[in-house]
């Protein structure tokens, strides 16, 4: 009995630093905050979303969509045709729109889907290939020159 007081200070302390190592942003979260918050700097528009059916992304269950990110490039004064194409061998297999994106290439990697409406241009990506965001600018790029084709 006359350790109990010394046995329940440990299990406190114990407790307590488990709770503050806990509170630590994993080094993962980090880089992915701040390649978001770079995007948004550049005029790309960053947000996890449900990865629709036709991009092909892996369900996360048998029964559960996986979520994904979306960057996207808003161009007000653009009249865009709907297009939705998933990218397979480096180039993007229409799915749904103008055939003439049909095979048109893409050297950025991580790329599942882009899609393009009315006054929007957006791919859905793994952002898990590129945590150091050296194709932000590039991504960027190529939306642009699709929304100009």
């Amino acid at each position: 009995m006359e350790h109990t007081g010394t046995w329940v200070a440990v299990i406190i302390i114990v407790f307590v630093l488990g709770s503050i190592f806990g509170l630590r942003v994993s080094p993962r979260e980090k880089a992915l905050g701040l390649m978001r918050e770079k995007a948004r700097k550049m005029g790309l528009h960053p947000r996890l979303v449900v990865a629709p059916d036709w991009t092909g992304v892996p369900l996360a269950t048998e029964k559960r969509a996986s979520m994904v990110a979306y960057y996207s490039v808003l161009l007000p004064t653009a009249r865009l045709p709907l297009m939705r194409a998933r990218v397979e061998n480096q180039t993007l297999q229409i799915i749904q729109g103008d055939e003439k994106f049909k095979d048109f290439p893409i050297a950025l990697k991580g790329i599942y889907a882009i899609d393009m409406q009315a006054n929007c241009v957006g791919l859905y990506w793994d952002e898990e290939s590129d945590l150091r965001a050296t194709q932000l600018e590039d991504m960027k790029a190529y939306l642009h020159s699709l929304a100009e084709i």
